[in-house]
């Protein structure tokens, strides 16, 4: 099933590089978005047009946002394959060495390079440049092996839908969790945000601020109070003015990893039982340029509280894009949004094909 799925990747990425040259969609993400206000694009529900410049600037924002690792990456790979003539163990060599440089984590290579050295061998390949082909459709099938994992968010199918996150200061927590919000308003949900984390200066402030740039409802207490009576009042809210998103932001640090367990177990049982079934999403948001350390995070994080997937911010701040595909091999949790830009819409759903799109454009 996934060869099926694969085997036409390369050539969908090679589509769609096809059909971006000859719409001229060589603009950058501030034009497409005046060309949008131009067409008076407004609203999508009834505008044929709409999707499709949606998509084209999804597209646009994975293709600017992985600019970094693609020159660096990218360019080592066309480089190998000019290099080497035919298919050796020093090609192999160079090509690992390539892989761990873009963060793709130590594991997850070596499983790559066991299946690429496998796939040679039974295809007897033997020329570099067919390589290009089998080396996206592997890192394509390193993501999508485990069907249990799902990268979508998944919402209640009745009363709001609770998102809480979690993660350590720095990471960019509080400005993810306003441009989701954004994103969530502007597909016509009703969405109040709520301030649990309660401990850090200026975190309250910092997230009233987003609700005031996004006019979106915010739900606070003050400075060091329980976060668990601030997320108690705000569900409370939600539930009863019908609210159909709620997103809790969460301290991102105590004094040890016990006393955070306990708070986030805490947390998680004032949420269950107010909404039944909640929080139907626990996210951890991470900063891709941490790289391996972000991994570490993932690790801790994961055995303390019941994470659903990740949101990997500053992806466009690093040259090593891998991460991507090391966290879902060494962690097994999905990437459900990555962050490509400081705009209020360049944090992304993720979507694997634009992915793998934005990191092997040059290649094609």
């Amino acid at each position: 099933m996934i060869l099926v799925m694969t085997m036409g990747l390369f050539s969908k990425i090679k589509s769609m590089f096809k059909q971006e040259s000859q719409e001229n969609l060589e603009k950058n993400i501030d034009d497409i978005k005046e060309q949008e206000k131009k067409d008076e694009v407004v609203n999508e529900d009834t505008s044929e047009v709409a999707p499709i410049v949606k998509e084209k600037k999804s597209v646009k924002i994975y293709e600017k946002g992985l600019t970094k690792t693609r020159e660096s990456f990218v360019s080592k790979l066309v480089n190998l394959t000019n290099k080497y003539h035919a298919i050796t163990e020093e090609y192999f060599d160079e090509l690992e060495e390539i892989l761990i440089m873009a963060d793709i984590g130590v594991n997850t290579v070596m499983n790559f390079m066991d299946r690429l050295r496998s796939r040679v061998a039974s295809e007897k390949i033997t020329d570099v440049n067919e390589l290009k082909e089998i080396i996206v459709d592997e890192l394509f099938i390193i993501y999508v092996n485990d069907d249990v994992l799902v990268d979508k968010i998944q919402y209640a199918s009745t009363g709001p839908t609770v998102l809480l996150f979690v993660g350590v200061n720095g990471v960019g927590k509080t400005t993810t969790i306003g441009k989701i919000a954004y994103q969530l308003k502007e597909q016509g949900k009703k969405v109040l945000l709520v301030a649990g984390d309660t401990f850090r200066a200026g975190a309250i402030e910092q997230l009233e601020e987003w609700g005031k740039k996004i006019d979106v409802d915010v739900s606070m207490g003050i400075e060091n109070q329980d976060p668990s009576s601030v997320i108690f009042d705000g569900l409370t809210k939600a539930r009863n003015e019908n609210y159909d998103v709620v997103l809790i932001d969460t301290a991102g640090r105590l004094q040890n990893k016990v006393n955070l367990m306990k708070e986030l177990e805490k947390v998680n049982r004032v949420i269950g039982g107010i909404i039944d079934g909640a929080p139907h999403e626990t996210l951890l948001v991470i900063d891709a340029t941490t790289g391996q350390n972000g991994i570490s995070q993932a690790k801790s994080f994961k055995e303390i509280t019941n994470i659903t997937g990740i949101v990997l911010t500053k992806l466009d701040g690093t040259a090593k894009g891998g991460i991507v595909l090391a966290i879902k091999e060494e962690v097994k949790l999905p990437v459900k949004y990555i962050g490509l830009g400081e705009g209020k819409e360049d944090i992304q759903v993720f979507d694997i094909e634009k992915y793998i799109y934005g990191l092997f454009k040059d290649l094609m």
